[in-house]
């Protein structure tokens, strides 16, 4: 009984040794780069990545501007809403590395929180008054913006797969 149970055992540990040696190594693991964007959450430096989007218009602007293809899946905008957080993305005022030329986006629930999500509704935030623009960093600022009729935003129906990849506490 103890032999069969040790012939059982070693062929097992065998089993396992040539399994293991099959498996790639770290080394050999392909690797796959994606460029980060950098925007603001809860009034902090996040990083994340553009994986794909609602919309052709946008796929191909985020494509173009992070050098890297940024997939269309249409089917992304019947996302429903109890699934969905909001990024901010500014159309005017200071001039910046947002997608449309300005400030950075501002993300709502970061990793962590209540309701993270890494798929995002699109707000497009319009300065009345792009001279007195100034950088918003948190959701916070920029809906007091938008009580104190600074600023207009709209949605335009657009879910992108925005998923953090550094935040405030973390990182992939």
């Amino acid at each position: 009984m103890k032999i069969r149970l040790s012939l059982k055992v070693g062929v097992l540990v065998l089993v396992i040794l040539a399994l293991s040696a099959c498996a790639p190594q770290a080394s050999e693991m392909p690797t796959a780069a994606l460029p980060a964007g950098m925007a603001y959450a809860e009034g902090q430096e996040i990083y994340f990545v553009h994986t794909e989007v609602s919309d052709p218009q946008i796929a191909d602007l985020l494509t173009n501007m992070m050098f890297s293809p940024v997939l269309l899946v249409p089917g992304l905008a019947d996302t429903p809403e109890s699934a969905l957080a909001n990024v901010y993305v500014f159309d005017n005022g200071i001039e910046g590395k947002g997608p449309l030329g300005f400030q950075p986006d501002v993300f709502d629930n970061p990793p962590g929180s209540a309701g993270y999500s890494p798929l995002r509704r699109l707000n497009v935030v319009t300065w009345k008054d792009p001279a007195k623009a100034r950088l918003l960093k948190s959701v916070a600022e920029v809906l007091a913006a938008q009580s104190a009729g600074e600023v207009t935003i709209a949605q335009p129906g657009v879910v992108v797969n925005m998923p953090f990849v550094v935040w405030d506490g973390g990182k992939r």
